[in-house]
């Protein structure tokens, strides 16, 4: 069973996933709370109030029921590919629509959620991808599902960046990379469950109704977030006056949106090394959910068993690295600051991850290869929470369309990561020289990271003060 953040006064006391304690958060008005925004901490109520811990339990659920509805036709796909008479090179191009789709929208979706705000947004976004999600399930050949998961990958863009949206208002600063870290543990934990689930469900009542109860799921969630979520803290009947000013420690949110400052963003080096950062990311994220079970099984000669517990364990690695990232990048930020928080943490993951790829080329064991792999993955997301937490600190209301200009490179990533596997088996049989290139392009990555100034906030005049004052213990 998953427990999610119990928040306690105007802070939270712990954070427990799976029976597994996370460091606490400094109180209010402790002199870490106080340096790390720069003015003083509020105190500390008696009153307690779990409202930031249900929106996180509501951020875990979106990301898990996200992954189920995103992967599970992985598993179907023999049972469809027999029954819809679709090709190999058929169904990959089906794969292709759903990652083209999300692509092209995540930007509008962002920026839409930014206008519109999370709750009305998140909503429509939840509806529409269950809505197709369901009707994958009555495809009737190449052309019905090709259009049914282009327009499924259309609606699932922006669920992310709205979510991490919605933390910008309810989570002060040093909050927000363990947020991000709850939130993508949920994709990791949804990643790890879609095919098992999906199986099981197939197995005993086909493949059509599979989707129809994924999609179901996502009806909930919906339902359920538009009667209890509200935009702004203090709109919700919930809050107390200690929480709301611990959420607004770094100062209220304008009562209206400003406008987008487009000028500002396309000529913003922070955004285009955000954007640059997040492709190595996607690049690399994407051959787990592609092509790991095929190298596992008819390269590296593993049953159909032990594949399939090597092509999970990189989604349980990189589920307690996400948690574990969101609590590092707080602490960092608390003790260093932002710059060694997100950038000195992500050059970090990124190097390690591109280091464990090419070491998976020279060992000389399937297994080595494979848990090398694993934790290469597993050290990419530890940067999870600083990657979407830098977003926060330089896009302020902006957030929306930066996280999606982020996502979009990343997911544009991982449709070109697929590619060059293929075509580097296809031509030249091998699957050595396609880890090269993943290796190289996670150490571009980790250079991106340095590029990034998270004190500056695109569109600002001068650079933002700097979330924490380091201090010594």
């Amino acid at each position: 069973m998953v427990r999610l953040p119990r928040l306690a006064g105007p802070h939270p006391r712990s954070l427990s996933l799976g029976g597994a304690a996370l460091p606490r958060f400094p109180p209010a008005g402790h002199p870490n709370a106080a340096a790390a925004s720069g003015t003083p901490a509020p105190r500390s109520g008696r009153g307690r109030s779990r409202v930031r811990g249900r929106l996180l339990t509501f951020a875990f659920l979106l990301a898990v029921i996200t992954y189920l509805d995103r992967i599970c036709i992985s598993a179907a796909a023999p049972f469809m590919m027999e029954e819809l008479h679709l090709t190999v090179l058929q169904m990959s191009v089906v794969f292709s629509a759903f990652t083209l789709a999300y692509s092209l929208f995540e930007i509008p979706s962002g920026w839409l959620g930014d206008v519109r705000g999370p709750r009305r947004v998140l909503t429509r976004i939840v509806l529409w991808w269950s809505g197709f999600t369901m009707l994958t399930g009555a495809a009737r050949g190449f052309g019905s599902l090709l259009t049914t998961r282009f327009l499924f990958g259309a609606g699932e863009a922006g669920a992310f960046p709205n979510m991490v949206r919605a933390f910008s208002r309810w989570f002060p600063s040093r909050e927000r990379g363990t947020a991000n870290g709850v939130l993508f543990f949920g994709s990791r934990v949804g990643g790890m469950l879609s095919a098992p689930i999906a199986l099981l469900l197939i197995r005993r009542w086909g493949w059509r109704a599979s989707f129809l109860a994924f999609g179901a799921l996502g009806l909930a969630w919906a339902a359920a977030w538009y009667a209890w979520y509200r935009d702004r803290p203090s709109e919700h009947p919930a809050i107390s006056a200690e929480e709301l000013a611990w959420i607004e420690q770094d100062g209220r949110a304008d009562a209206h949106a400003p406008g987008t400052p487009w000028r500002a963003l396309v000529t913003s080096r922070n955004l285009y090394a955000i954007c640059a950062m997040y492709f190595a990311f996607g690049y690399g994220l994407y051959f787990y959910f592609t092509w790991l079970p095929t190298y596992l099984i008819r390269e590296l000669g593993f049953s159909l068993l032990g594949g399939g517990l090597f092509a999970a364990l990189p989604f349980g690695l990189a589920g307690t690295a996400d948690l574990v990232g969101g609590w590092l990048t707080d602490r960092l930020a608390r003790l260093h600051g932002l710059r060694v928080a997100r950038c000195g943490l992500g050059f970090a993951s990124f190097m390690t991850s591109a280091a464990l790829v090419f070491a998976s080329t020279v060992a000389p064991q399937s297994i080595a290869k494979a848990v090398l792999l694993a934790f290469a993955l597993a050290s990419a997301d530890l940067a999870i929470g600083a990657c979407w937490g830098v977003c926060l600190d330089v896009g302020a209301e902006h957030a929306g369309v930066i996280t999606g200009c982020m996502n979009t490179f990343g997911n544009l990533g991982g449709l070109i990561g697929p590619l060059v596997v293929g075509i580097a088996v296809d031509r030249w049989h091998s699957w050595t020289f396609p880890f090269y290139v993943t290796a190289l392009v996670y150490a571009c990555g980790a250079g991106a990271w340095l590029a990034i100034d998270p004190t500056r906030r695109i569109g600002a005049i001068s650079p933002t003060r700097p979330l924490a004052t380091p201090t010594r213990s």
